[in-house]
């Protein structure tokens, strides 16, 4: 049985070669952009909802200031603040042909502070993605450049950090620069899932094994013979990964399966680009995921996944037909090339009498690559060719409107498993003819259980189209409710002199706000908005004391908006 380990071990790395070209990045180049040990909350590739994550979140000891620096020489070539996403970023720009990100910062080091502000103040708008001169902000490997923070998207202080190929904005696997972080973890292997490849892969539910140890870092299926019904089958696993001295759970790096020896297929996660990381979707079994089920991930390609992670045969379909008992081996890597391997048998026996035909699925069949619509009598949908992953049928149906706002049917196409790389158009007919105030006022909404989100429709004679990333239910609603500013700590004729800061929430009664703006005695003031609905405004220089006047205006997707006017004392 050892020597059986140790020529797997020696095995795995010339087969692996065979599916993925190999790779060479500078080693030791970038150095570690905090003051501390590295110690990852989330690594590169690992499986978050609709996206791949594209970089190593670096913890920060649970708290936000923490200094940040430059990884190496180079400029900063861009700025980017939003209030969500990244929340406040800086990129730099490296002469080796790679760019830095450093993201969910707080402020910057006080030079590039300062110029932001000021560029705020040129542009009257706190979100901002600026393009910077080479010359204008250099920086020295080692250079402070910002403090940590929890900005954006960011669900707990930490600094999210990425390697970009500078020439074409693709992002790479920082792991593979040599970094220094001690790893000697291999991935923890949890289950085995089968696909009926004669079959959509939304059309039907994997049967799922679970996957015990056996000694070293091999793993075997319970059973360990899996007798199977079908002939033409594919493969995903249930994987994670760590590092030494952690317990979070992170992403695997590489797989591949082998089928009596022979690579079929793999993934590997060291190249992805922004453009291409919802095809996350069509990587793990979405399906399942959807349902409540666990991550897993698929070891074969979608047809309508472009660019994809995966080497080898990409379709990964192996053929069992023969009857013959195949020999499959899962290998799964980390950066690090710890190994784990799962062994297991799997052979095809026809069942003693046909099955039973299976009902196809009801609607109509769309496929990937292919521009394709339904058209009734008044809704229509049109789904592009970089919308669907696999081929599938959707299905459409409508039924009364249960509120007045409603100009409607509610029309409910697709499902909440079959997931869309692009957005696809809407067309709906309103039930009545609406006058032109409520034509501008309407919008298109959207609900998945309680999910739910709101687009401005564009008219064309009596259709109102807009356009989803999501199938579930569709309305169009008149929206003739502004949205509400609720300011925190303060009213009319507050005295603020012992404040630090003016702070404020927008609420909207459809969940959504297009806009805000804020002036101070006529000009305009800069409230930053790193999370969500809360603006903020820190007492400076444009506000000295004596008393003033504030005046609030929120604006809806719909185009309500409202004024409020605070006067205050400083």
């Amino acid at each position: 049985m050892r020597l059986l380990v140790i020529v797997l071990l020696l095995a795995g790395g010339p087969l692996a070669a065979q599916v993925f070209p190999a790779t060479d990045y500078p080693q030791g180049y970038f150095r570690n952009p905090l003051l501390f040990p590295i110690s990852l909350s989330g690594n590169f590739g690992e499986l978050r909802p609709n996206h791949y994550h594209m970089g190593l979140d670096l913890k920060t000891k649970a708290v936000e200031n923490q200094l940040v620096h430059a990884a190496a020489d180079g400029y900063i070539a861009r700025i980017k603040i939003e209030p969500g996403g990244f929340g406040r970023a800086i990129y730099i720009n490296h002469p080796n042909g790679f760019t830095t990100l450093y993201a969910h910062l707080n402020n910057f080091y006080p030079a590039l502070e300062q110029w932001l502000k000021e560029q705020q103040y040129q542009q009257q708008s706190w979100k901002l993605e600026l393009q910077l001169r080479p010359g204008q902000f250099p920086v020295k490997k080692g250079d402070f450049i910002a403090y940590s923070g929890n900005t954006g998207g960011s669900q707990a202080p930490h600094l999210h950090f990425e390697i970009r190929r500078t020439a074409d904005d693709v992002n790479l696997n920082p792991l593979l620069f040599g970094f220094p972080l001690t790893d000697n973890v291999p991935p923890r292997l949890m289950r085995l899932s089968v696909y009926d490849r004669d079959k959509g892969i939304y059309e039907q539910s994997p049967r799922i094994f679970p996957v015990k140890a056996a000694g070293g870092n091999q793993h075997t299926s319970t059973p360990a013979l899996i007798t199977l019904s079908t002939p033409r089958v594919s493969f995903g696993i249930g994987a994670w990964d760590t590092h030494t001295g952690s317990s979070n759970l992170n992403g695997i790096f590489e797989s591949v399966l082998y089928d009596n020896e022979r690579p079929i297929v793999g993934f590997r996660m060291d190249v992805i680009s922004y453009n291409d990381t919802r095809y996350l979707n069509a990587h793990i079994d979405y399906r399942t995921r959807a349902g409540g089920g666990p991550w897993l991930q698929q070891l074969f390609s979608l047809p309508g996944y472009i660019n994809s992670i995966y080497g080898g045969d990409q379709n990964g379909i192996v053929d069992l037909s023969d009857g013959a008992v195949h020999n499959i081996r899962i290998d799964v890597k980390d950066a690090d090339k710890n190994l784990s391997v799962l062994s297991f048998k799997v052979q095809y026996k026809a069942p003693a009498s046909p099955a039973p035909a299976t009902a196809r699925g009801t609607g109509k069949q769309f496929y990937p690559l292919m521009l394709d619509g339904y058209e009734a009598s008044d809704c229509e949908f049109y789904i592009g060719e970089r919308c669907l992953y696999d081929s599938v049928f959707i299905r459409y149906s409508q039924s009364a409107a249960s509120s007045p706002s409603v100009v409607s049917a509610v029309h409910s196409i697709g499902a909440n498993y079959i997931p869309l790389q692009e957005a696809y158009l809407i067309r709906i007919r309103p039930g009545r003819t609406l006058s032109q105030e409520e034509r501008l006022r309407t919008v298109m909404q959207w609900y998945a259980g309680a999910k739910k989100d709101v687009q401005k429709v564009e008219w064309q004679q009596e259709w109102a189209h807009a356009r989803f990333r999501d199938f579930g239910s569709y309305q169009l609603v008149i929206d003739q409710t502004p949205p509400v500013i609720v300011p925190s700590g303060f009213n009319d004729g507050s005295d603020l002199s012992k404040a630090s800061r003016i702070v404020f929430t927008v609420t909207d009664n459809l969940g959504k706000f297009k806009n805000v703006k804020t002036y101070l005695d006529g000009q305009w003031l800069r409230f930053t908005n790193d999370k969500g609905r809360t603006f903020i405004y820190q007492f400076d220089e444009r506000c000295p004391r004596g008393a003033h006047e504030l005046t609030i205006t929120a604006e809806d997707e719909a185009g309500n908006s409202t004024t409020k006017t605070y006067r205050f004392t400083r």
